[in-house]
């Protein structure tokens, strides 16, 4: 990534390789997590993916078989040949919940957690 990209960057990627699924224009894909963060994710690109740059969508990573997960309402921001990058618009409470646990476990600073939430809210 290039420097100026990392310097603007105000929430860290965390990399993480979970199964999600991605909901957009009435289908639906299986793909896998290639990182996350608090403001978004970034997927591997599914066969098939035929969804517009800013088209809502909504996506679902699954944490474990006992049906608990993060669900997110996005938006298509970056297509790659192997890639695809959603902004989170919409997190509800139990997910945000899922996701900040997430990242605490992988900074393994509080103080950057808080600032990274703080960023957040502005």
């Amino acid at each position: 990534m290039p420097a100026k990209a990392s310097e603007k960057r105000k929430f860290h990627r965390i990399s993480f390789d979970a199964p999600c699924d991605l909901h957009a224009l009435d289908s639906v894909w299986t793909t896998e997590v290639l990182d996350i963060s608090l403001k978004g994710v970034l997927v591997k690109r599914p066969e098939g993916w035929d969804v517009p740059l800013s088209q809502p969508c909504e996506v679902i990573v699954h944490l474990d078989s006992q049906q608990a997960g993060i669900v997110m309402a996005v938006e298509l921001k970056h297509v790659e040949a192997h890639k695809l990058g959603f902004k989170c618009q919409y997190i509800d409470l139990e997910s945000a919940a899922h996701l900040k646990r997430l990242v605490e476990l992988n900074l393994g600073d509080q103080v950057l957690l808080e600032r990274e939430f703080a960023h957040l809210i502005d």
